[in-house]
């Protein structure tokens, strides 16, 4: 049985290790191989964020995607991994594009198709927006190398063109706006939130 004081426990131990992004994954890729139990045990019912725990060198966040759901390029400025427990997230890479000078407009750089069982990292740089292809949630764990709640970072508009910071308001409201929409209450689900 998943248990989620646990899995913290684990994801903090293995933060702390010499090489902490495989450490990390691994457990995050054991607790996905179960992903029935994760499903059981977090009982996701609608799109949300919500943080497990927080620290300086680790958070551990449980992230629902509503169905379609779409959020903009955005970065953490600290590694991360991300498991898949329930449906399928597609995440869409970019890169700063250096022939506008300053580095803040973006390119597309790829792909990446996650779902249930897979486990992906990412590194420090990593730039990406994510979207919900399914017409149920998503549920992932998402493990990241720092204080992915507090420390500063940036999201880009939908045409990759204007950089700006990131705010966790912001991010509040656009799963609230995607429950509004796949709840019927109208209402589109792109927006500007990772």
């Amino acid at each position: 049985m998943f248990d989620v004081d646990e899995f913290v426990s684990d994801c903090r131990a293995a933060g702390a290790e010499g090489e902490p992004r495989r450490a990390v994954r691994e457990v995050l890729a054991r607790a996905v191989a179960r992903p029935g139990e994760v499903g059981d045990a977090l009982r996701p019912s609608e799109a949300g964020l919500t943080v497990l725990h927080t620290g300086p060198d680790l958070t551990v966040v449980h992230v629902v995607w509503a169905p379609g759901m779409r959020v903009d390029p955005h970065d953490h400025r600290m590694w991360a991994a991300i498991g898949i427990y329930s449906g399928r997230e597609d995440n869409s890479f970019y890169r700063r594009a250096p022939a506008d000078g300053d580095g803040r407009v973006l390119t597309e750089s790829g792909g990446k198709r996650l779902a249930v069982g897979d486990v992906v990292l990412l590194g420090d740089d990593a730039i990406h927006a994510v979207h919900n292809p399914e017409t149920r949630l998503t549920g992932a764990i998402h493990v990241y190398g720092g204080d992915f709640v507090n420390d500063p970072r940036s999201q880009w508009t939908p045409d990759l063109c204007e950089e700006r910071p990131y705010g966790m308001e912001a991010t509040r409201r656009h799963f609230a706006e995607a429950n509004r929409a796949w709840l019927g209450d109208g209402g589109g689900v792109d927006g500007d939130a990772p």
